[in-house]
């Protein structure tokens, strides 16, 4: 689709295989300045037009070419209510067929029940078989002829009228009726008994089978959408707004504006995205990032909306709503990716746009053949009717949006929000993955890292509480995080009172807590300081954290060290990249030491530091160039350029909206292990793609010469053909529960949408400087 040109969403109505998709596709594309994305899986139509083109003409478009189209309903309206209604149609519709067709085949098949005038009993089941049960494929197929093509449902037409007109003949005309009439039943087409052979069986059978496998193929497609299903259903229906005087007032959501203050009981849903104002509680976020992991989030903290509150009361301002929120970019996201079309579907299609008419050319051609060769018209009619049944479009159209179906949305359960089916394809050859470090690899976010005390000073736990206790009033990022990490100390309770603050710019904050003149403070140069804190700034220096010092009374007790540290999960992420044949590159605009500290820690050679961000996607446009297939993770606007110019580009979903903009798949988890889960998940979704595909092509190469020769019974091809469409789609359905992708569980320490818990870390005594 065209940037910056309209694009619309249309339902389209009636379609049954994958001509009936290229039907629709060329109609639509042959309107001055469209462009029309139709999936199969899906019923969805995209379409870019030009803002003259209305969409009024896009459905006038649809309909003359056979079809119905319309909007698709809001979002506040349950999208499933007609679904539902339909698939109840289509199950009666199989069980009254069921009911009629089940004694024809018995009787047909079985000649010891054989009775007198038991083929008048079987016409008079097999006639509103005939009508009524296939009435569906004849109408789409006289459409069809209106509109001067042939899909799956002329097949079907064909071939349930060829095998009962037969057989009406063959009553009427050719003996079949006569009383104490038998029909021996052959698993191959058979001429035997001459005239009076009936192809009742396949009248019933072909209807009954291909009725059976888009009931079985409807329900399988249906789960294949579950995830993006639910994340619709995610959010909070209705939310308690807080008033003036205290007391909540429960409204709908979709009244809820931003700015509005609202309370979250325990047990209930985040309404929507905001910044809690009251209170602290635990969040759990597993149905919007996968997390398992309760948040821990107070006053201050961002939260998005359906995440459960598990613990106590919050008061939240809303900062988002409606369209704007991070579960409604996370269900657009998937929508989007769902209706796209992979380069490998458009080779698929392509082939099924003709092959309904080379199918009925082919039965045609059998036909005149058996015919020419002297053979009984009986047989001859036979394999005809067999090859018009046995063919399957429907399975290629079908291989391979509903394995992107299900990918999306696992992909969405893990995490991995996909933008189109095109990046699947990208992944699966990236052989260079290209890292930014703050904010990718590590949290982005200042952290306490360790501590190191003078033997004969405070303990660990004291000093932190006066340090957060003087940095309280402090907006440095530094104090942040010295305070983050007070306030875990003591359990979420009150620090001490403060009094005398002063900050000094560019020195640090003094305060006199509980009698004692405390100060948090830059190293001063040629001060010397204890030898235990000395070793102690010496290695944050070499891991390039910042470290400050604790003073009592002006005499140094404690030296802290912040810095950002590493996502938990960055280490083996990096390490399963290489296993699965990927070469990790780290690069940033941070100084050598800071890059080469996590570099160390993560074992990656390839290191590029003070790189700015044209710098970025040069090295990128460089590695492209030497025949490598680039992806580049990054989160800030500094990454957007080198995302957009590598072959693949992957954005945290934390990250800026430069950056998610230019990504072409997001991570809504703040976890470098959804990385490998995205290539992991590809990997398997493209094997499965081929499978489908081979089984699809390979079934109607093997199955259409059979039932030419004569070898394939026209009831048996019809249960072979409904058989191949459930197949490809029960094989798609399978990444649904894709284990390998999931990966095991890390434990980190920040989840969710920016927000988390601090880390501290110590070395009392200890000669190391450890990240935890």
């Amino acid at each position: 689709m065209t940037a910056g040109v309209p694009v619309t969403d249309l339902l389209i109505g009636g379609m049954t295989c994958a001509a009936c998709v290229a039907r629709v596709e060329k109609k639509l594309n042959r309107v001055d300045g469209v462009s029309a994305t139709v999936n199969l899986a899906t019923g969805l139509a995209r379409i870019a037009h030009p803002p003259e083109v209305s969409t009024d003409v896009l459905i006038s478009t649809v309909e003359r070419a056979g079809y119905t189209a319309e909007l698709p309903p809001p979002p506040e309206r349950a999208p499933q209510t007609e679904t539902d209604d339909e698939r109840d149609v289509d199950r009666d519709r199989l069980l009254v067929t069921a009911f009629l067709a089940v004694p024809v085949l018995v009787l047909s098949m079985v000649p010891a029940l054989q009775f007198d005038y038991w083929q008048w009993l079987c016409f008079t089941l097999a006639t509103p078989v005939v009508i009524w049960s296939s009435q569906p494929f004849h109408a789409r197929a006289l459409a069809g002829l209106r509109h001067a093509t042939a899909t799956m449902d002329t097949l079907v037409s064909l071939g349930v009228a060829a095998s009962y007109l037969w057989s009406v003949y063959a009553l009427y005309f050719g003996g079949a009726g006569e009383p104490g009439m038998r029909m021996p039943f052959s698993w191959l087409p058979s001429a035997e008994g001459g005239a009076a052979h009936l192809y009742l069986e396949a009248a019933v059978g072909v209807p009954l089978f291909v009725l059976t496998g888009r009931y079985l193929e409807a329900r399988a497609k249906h789960g294949t959408g579950s995830a993006l299903r639910a994340l619709a259903e995610l959010g909070a229906k209705d939310v308690e707004v807080k008033g003036n005087d205290g007391r909540g007032t429960r409204i709908p959501v979709s009244a809820l504006r931003t700015g509005q203050e609202f309370m979250v009981r325990p047990g209930e849903k985040v309404a929507t995205d905001g910044v809690v104002t009251e209170g602290s509680s635990a969040l759990d976020l597993s149905l919007v990032t996968g997390e398992s992991t309760p948040v821990e989030v107070g006053p201050g903290f961002p939260v998005v909306g359906a995440a459960v509150n598990s613990g106590g009361l919050l008061v939240v301002r809303a900062t988002a709503v409606g369209a704007d929120t991070q579960l409604a970019r996370i269900t657009k996201l998937v929508t989007d990716a769902q209706a796209g079309k992979a380069r490998i579907q458009r080779l698929a299609d392509s082939v099924a746009g003709v092959f309904v008419p080379a199918i009925v050319t082919v039965a045609a051609c059998v036909l005149g053949f058996w015919l020419g060769a002297g053979a009984e018209a009986e047989s001859a009619v036979t394999a005809a009717v067999a090859v018009l049944v046995v063919a399957c479009p429907c399975a290629l159209g079908l291989a391979t949006p509903t394995a992107f179906l299900a990918a999306t949305g696992r992909g969405a359960q893990l995490g991995v929000l996909i933008k189109d089916p095109g990046a699947l394809e990208r992944l699966r050859r990236v052989d260079t993955a290209v890292f930014d470090k703050t904010g990718t690899l590590t949290t982005g976010r200042m952290t306490l890292v360790g501590t190191a005390v003078t033997p004969e000073g405070p303990d660990v736990a004291t000093v932190l509480r006066l340090a957060g206790a003087v940095e309280y009033g402090s907006e440095h990022p530094i104090g942040r995080a010295v305070v983050a990490a007070a306030r875990q100390g003591t359990g979420g309770g009150a620090l001490p009172e403060v009094t005398d603050f002063r900050a000094v710019h560019g020195e640090g904050v003094h305060g006199r807590v509980a009698g004692q003149q405390v100060s948090v403070r830059s190293p001063r140069a040629g001060v010397p300081l204890p030898d235990a804190l000395h070793g102690a700034l010496l290695r944050a220096e070499r891991a390039a954290h910042t470290a400050v010092v604790v003073e009592l009374d002006s005499a140094p007790v404690a030296l802290l060290a912040v810095g950002d540290t590493l996502r938990p999960s960055s280490g083996a992420a990096v390490t399963k990249l290489k296993r699965l044949g990927i070469e990790p590159i780290l690069v940033t605009g941070d100084g050598p030491a800071a890059a080469q500290a996590v570099a160390r820690e993560l074992s990656i050679t390839a290191v590029h530091a003070g790189v700015t961000p044209q710098g970025k996607s040069e090295l990128v446009a460089a590695l492209r160039a030497e025949g490598r297939r680039v992806a580049v993770i990054g989160d800030g606007v500094n990454d957007a350029a080198a995302l957009a110019a590598a072959d693949l580009g992957i954005a945290m979903g934390s990250g800026t909206d430069a950056a998610i903009g230019a990504a072409d798949i997001t991570l809504v988890r703040e976890d470098m292990a959804a990385v490998v889960a995205a290539v992991l998940l590809t990997r398997r979704t493209l094997t499965t793609i081929r499978a489908n595909l081979v089984w699809a092509f390979g079934y109607n190469a093997v199955t259409v010469p059979l039932a030419a020769t004569g070898w394939l019974n026209p009831m048996f091809a019809a249960l072979a053909m409904s058989a191949s469409s459930v197949l490809v789609v029960g094989n798609s359905l399978r990444l649904r529960a894709d284990r390998a992708a999931a990966g095991p569980r890390t434990r980190t320490l920040g989840h969710g949408l920016g927000s988390g818990r601090p880390a501290t870390g110590s070395w009392k005594g200890s000669d190391d400087l450890s990240l935890r």
